[in-house]
């Protein structure tokens, strides 16, 4: 077994939600606009369009909410309904797989309901197409019988509110999409939110925690309230067994480095393809699939589950012929990088240098 080999679902800094993460997230979850840390554009475009349905007396126009996992797509979901003081039924896209799954659903909405569709862009064709209509004008076609004897009875669905929720925008199709009437698109945190996400967990959950402490967890979280709120449990726990219980930035950074996050958030798969990229390949530029077989991960783990962080951290760079790791690879991982070839002159002048993989661009 090669030594980077990791599970991906079993990391401390996915943005995925697991049994546990479910469970606290019930507890920690705003229930007002008000209450809700960060995405400050989004909740200001979504407190017009519901304080407008509030005094209109209607359903507010249909929601769709997009961006990476973690960010609070659903506590917005559940927010909007206590806005308007309305029930909320929650399914997700994955779940809905025949036309006959949705029309059952959406046949028991009381008025003024909010429908949750997590993973919307996974939902079936045929589903998918009698939301348009339900969408639009708040009734369905239900078939009834097969081949040349079926027919299409019309049933009319009392006005609801559809929140979308989708980590991959541009696999819904254009006609779904339009029939949105506010589209919000959820955004990484800086690490001064996520401090206040720390500390409002923190004291909902009995922790003590200095603010040096608060922020050294909200550093490594990744800008994801998610991931910062699972550190700090982390954390907890290690405060609470080997120390006094109070979390400080030395207990923080102590308890991080047991559970192999380091002090920009990668993990041990992360920081196993830098050191593959650098250490075995010199920084590149490597294919993906050679890069994955040096880690012994699947080419599809390395693209969906290290890549990303890595290319937003300025750490990994995708280019035509390769991965190549950028100048901040190496100080991270304290190596000193290749010296870069100087002009060789000849009787025709200089032959310049190879170019510098070193700075990110696109080669």
């Amino acid at each position: 077994m090669s030594p980077y080999d990791s599970d991906p679902a079993d990391r401390l800094v996915t943005a995925a939600a697991d049994g546990e993460d479910q469970a606290v997230e019930a507890a920690l979850r705003p229930k007002l606009l008000d209450e809700f840390i960060g995405q400050e554009r989004v909740r200001e475009q979504l407190s017009l369009v519901l304080q407008a349905a509030r005094k209109r007396g209607t359903a507010p126009d249909h929601v769709l909410l997009s961006g990476p996992p973690g960010l609070g797509k659903t506590t917005l979901s559940m927010i909007i309904a206590a806005e308007l003081n309305a029930p909320i039924r929650i399914t997700s896209g994955p779940a809905i797989q025949h036309a006959g799954d949705l029309a059952a659903i959406l046949s028991s909405l009381t008025e003024g309901e909010v429908l949750f569709l997590d993973e919307i862009h996974r939902m079936s064709r045929p589903a998918e197409e009698m939301l348009y209509m339900a969408m639009e004008d708040f009734r369905v076609d239900v078939i009834v019988g097969k081949g040349p004897g079926a027919t299409a009875i019309p049933l009319e669905l009392p006005p609801f509110t559809l929140v979308g929720a989708t980590t991959r925008a541009g696999l819904l199709p254009p006609p779904l999409r339009d029939r949105f009437g506010f589209t919000g698109h959820m955004e990484f945190y800086a690490p001064a939110e996520l401090k206040r996400v720390v500390h409002r967990s923190a004291a909902l959950l009995d922790v003590e925690i200095d603010p040096a402490g608060a922020a050294e967890i909200a550093g490594r979280s990744r800008g994801t309230p998610r991931i910062a709120n699972r550190l700090l449990r982390r954390v907890r726990d290690f405060a609470q067994v080997r120390h006094d219980g109070v979390v400080t930035p030395e207990i923080a950074a102590q308890a991080l480095d047991v559970y192999e996050v380091d002090a920009r958030g990668l993990d041990r798969l992360d920081r196993a393809v830098l050191d593959a990229l650098l250490r075995l390949f010199g920084g590149g530029p490597v294919g993906l699939s050679t890069l994955a077989v040096a880690v012994g991960e699947e080419a599809e783990t390395v693209e969906e589950v290290a890549e990303p962080f890595l290319v937003r951290e300025g750490l990994l760079a995708r280019t035509p012929r390769g991965r190549i790791a950028t100048a901040a690879a190496w100080r991270h991982l304290g190596l000193t990088p290749p010296v870069q070839t100087a002009p060789v002159q000849t009787t025709r002048g200089a032959v310049p240098a190879q170019p510098d993989l070193f700075q990110g661009g696109e080669g």
